[in-house]
């Protein structure tokens, strides 16, 4: 029971990063058009993280047991996962870089299922097909949204910006930024519901998987009555888990997350109010589209590329494409990494 409690600890910290972590993802744009002032804007995202991540469960049904075998889970795997997710995170924005919460969710829990079946590679659910004939696993799930998912940021947010150029050629700059400063409020609220909507279902996930292997193992028998909400014996998200990560998400996203904002918001490419808007509308309809059919995608990816499109669509040396290549190095590294401190983790805890 001791261990469960670590682990819910550890589950909650790593939400609350992961809302601070990727505050940037919501309110980069918002910040640096000036359309919201810093605090405006963290309170802002925070509001619009909390709906999002009340809705829906399909991602935290595959991180909790879509991706690895749950016979070889058990505590320490779910910790191990944990921290080594945490560990990244932190070093990641201790270096101001946007790289994805979820890929270092996964790959720490990969790394640590690896150690927990004393390297049988078999426990990672590669590649499935459900009764129903829908694909699941690794690759349909992370592997190829993992590639697919930043062109689409790019490619629509380049194809949107050069849409409402053309449209609005014939307009004065001065109303054009007082038309898209209003409607990047939506925008941003948008961009801000999405990324609640998938990123705080990956701690639900975890979190569920915890509580089926507790339950499975028989360490909640003989709780008091009033503890009997713990038990969870199928895998399902119970709504108690959904208000706890919501709040904690929301309350790590009005800690902000400065160093990334920075980062995004200013360092990679000058915005203006109509290519914040073009921004957050692109990424935030990848991230709900992705939301809807259960895929754990990077909302970091997504938004950044979409900056990049949005920002080439001016000329394409506008991008600051050194910067660039710190990140894209940065996502590369994000689950091979953590796979190997989810390993090392688990190895330790054993």
């Amino acid at each position: 029971m001791t261990l469960f409690v670590l682990v819910l600890l550890a589950a909650l910290i790593f939400e609350y990063i992961n809302g601070f972590h990727d505050t940037a993802n919501s309110i980069a744009t918002v910040v640096s058009t000036k359309v919201l002032t810093p605090r405006q804007a963290v309170v802002w995202a925070a509001f619009w993280n909390l709906v999002g991540a009340l809705m829906g469960t399909a991602v935290a049904t595959t991180i909790g047991r879509g991706l690895v075998d749950t016979n070889v889970i058990d505590m320490s795997t779910v910790l191990s996962a944990l921290l080594a997710a945490i560990v990244w995170n932190l070093f990641t924005w201790w270096l101001g870089l946007p790289s994805s919460s979820s890929h270092a969710l996964v790959g720490g829990l990969c790394g640590a299922a690896l150690t927990a079946s004393d390297g049988n590679w078999n426990v990672l659910h590669w590649h499935i097909i459900a009764e129903d004939g829908s694909h699941g696993g690794l690759w349909p799930k992370i592997v190829l949204p993992m590639v697919t998912s930043p062109f689409c940021g790019f490619l629509l947010g380049a194809g949107l910006m050069y849409l409402l150029l053309a449209l609005l050629k014939k307009l004065r700059p001065r109303l054009i930024g007082l038309i898209f400063g209003k409607a990047q409020l939506v925008s941003a609220g948008f961009m801000g519901y999405s990324h609640g909507s998938n990123d705080a279902q990956k701690t639900m996930g975890i979190i569920t998987l915890a509580l089926f292997t507790g339950t499975q193992a028989g360490i909640f028998e003989g709780l008091p009555a009033w503890a009997s909400f713990l038990e969870t014996p199928e895998f399902t998200v119970h709504r108690w888990v959904m208000i706890v990560c919501a709040l904690t998400m929301a309350a790590g996203t009005a800690a902000g997350g400065w160093r990334i904002i920075r980062t995004m918001g200013h360092k990679m490419v000058k915005l203006q109010t109509i290519h914040g808007f073009a921004a957050e509308t692109t990424a935030a309809l990848v991230i709900h589209g992705a939301s809807t059919l259960g895929i754990p995608i990077s909302t970091t990816h997504v938004i950044t590329t979409s900056i990049m499109g949005v920002g080439s669509s001016k000329r394409f040396s506008a991008v600051k494409w050194g910067l660039v290549e710190r990140i894209v190095w940065a996502w590369v590294l994000t689950l091979p990494i953590t796979g190997l401190l989810g390993y090392g983790i688990e190895k330790l805890l054993k």
